[in-house]
């Protein structure tokens, strides 16, 4: 609530012109009257003074003391300056508070959490945990800067490049190579980053664990399955007649069994598998395959169109992107209705990469399955899939040999107009026709 000074400039003022008065007076009676009137200037003007003195003195000093109780107009101003070093000790003391219980909660997260400089990466402020996941300690380590004291080549490798736009999902902690850390960079300001670091070890010891279930109940599978299927093949419907549909039904599902084997195993192998061979790919020879494959698969019930635009090849593992592409194709075969068109194009994105796109006028997907469309067994109907002998699989093997190749899978579907799905390989992997492809080597991350 603002004070209205006005009463008491008023009476200042009328202070000043009562002195003044009465030192005209003083020198009138004298015979001395300039020389009174000089001296009540001067004796004002020295009182003004010593005022100022002490309000300057007020707003120098750390303690709060009480303000003047007076009426004149600097007996307002030292009540104004009282109330304004009150109000800003207040939201001093507060934002304090405030600050110790953001430390003090971010000190008892298990995430490791560190405050860096945006320009050179240099730490400001860390918590408990990241001393426990990244071996880094206040305040020995507040100043320097994050990755010479990390020790640790990938995440170096990873500030160094752009860790805002992805984050480090699996790492080895620097303080124990048995534990695994996920690590995200947050911007929170112009000048400043935040560091989170997350132990991931448990979750990446009950994965490892899924995969290895999966990979033997697969394997223990196969045996079983091939005996059940040799049975079956022995089996002559002309012996009897009556049993033809139940042998013919049980050869169906023995085959769907063991297709399901087998990509559970594809999968295993690939998420097990941290590089590949690195071998020159003739596209040509690929998308001939492709469509020889579709066209088989497809009977004649629909309009198969492959189109090379490209002109290059691909670096990367023969074997696993034929299975990714083929998984695509063999899906825009299986779930396009007969009458329908299937377009499988190779051509080169705007940044140098290139890309293999499969589209269908097929069913189409709704819009709130694609976030999960690449899950292991996600089905987006399952009687459908289930008519068209699909296992849930392929679409999580193309994700899988898409990551190995450090490449990404787009999807685009309308109902009832069809799905368009593009695998995208970054430039790094295009080799123009008719060059040398590098020498050979292996390399990918993490599937």
């Amino acid at each position: 609530m603002p004070l209205d000074i006005r009463p008491a400039w008023l009476r200042t003022v009328l202070i000043h012109a009562v002195l003044l008065l009465a030192g005209l007076a003083v020198g009138w009676a004298l015979g001395q009257v300039w020389a009174a009137l000089a001296l009540t200037a001067l004796a004002l003007l020295i009182w003004q003074s010593w005022q100022l003195r002490e309000v300057l003195e007020r707003l120098g000093a750390r303690r709060l003391a009480a303000p003047s109780q007076g009426r004149t107009v600097w007996d307002e101003l030292d009540r104004l300056v009282y109330r304004s070093q009150s109000e800003t000790r207040g939201r001093k003391r507060r934002l304090v508070q405030m600050l110790r219980a953001y430390r003090g909660a971010a000190a008892v997260l298990p995430d490791a959490v560190v405050v860096l400089q945006r320009v050179d990466g240099r730490i400001i402020w860390v918590n408990e945990a990241a001393g426990r996941l990244l071996g880094l300690e206040y305040p020995r380590d507040i100043g320097a800067r994050l990755g010479a004291r990390l020790r640790s080549e990938a995440i170096a490798q990873w500030l160094a490049a752009d860790p805002v736009a992805e984050p480090l999902q699996d790492t080895a902690a620097p303080v124990d190579p048995d534990l695994r850390l996920q690590l995200r960079v947050i911007p929170y300001s112009d000048d400043l980053w935040l560091l989170i670091a997350r132990d991931i070890s448990k979750m990446t010891r009950l994965e490892q664990t899924r995969r290895d279930f999966v990979a033997n109940v697969s394997h223990e599978l196969r045996t079983p399955l091939t005996v059940i299927h040799g049975y079956l093949d022995m089996l002559d419907p002309e012996d009897m007649p009556e049993w033809g549909p139940m042998l013919d039904e049980m050869r169906r599902q023995s085959q769907r069994m063991n297709q399901l084997v087998e990509d559970l195993l594809t999968l295993s192998r690939l998420e097990a598998r941290e590089d590949l061979p690195q071998e020159r790919i003739d596209m040509r020879a690929m998308l001939a395959t492709l469509e020889r494959e579709a066209r088989a698969l497809s009977q004649t019930r629909h309009r198969i169109t492959v189109e090379d635009v490209a002109g290059v090849d691909l670096l990367g593992s023969a074997k696993e992107l034929h299975s990714a592409f083929s998984n695509l194709v063999s899906n825009a075969v299986r779930y396009t209705p007969a009458g329908g068109e299937i377009q499988v194009r190779f051509a080169r994105g705007g940044d140098g990469s290139a890309e293999l796109s499969v589209r269908d006028s097929g069913y189409g997907i709704p819009a709130h399955h694609l976030p999960r469309i690449t899950e292991r067994f996600y089905r987006v109907s399952t009687s459908r899939s289930r008519e068209s002998g699909g296992t849930g699989l392929g679409l999580s093997i193309v994700k899988h040999v898409l990551n190995l190749h450090q490449g990404r899978l787009r999807i685009a579907s309308e109902v009832g107009r069809g799905s368009l799905f593009t695998c995208i390989l970054g430039a790094e992997r295009v080799i123009a026709r008719g060059t040398d492809a590098p020498p050979a080597r292996s390399g990918g991350v993490r599937g």
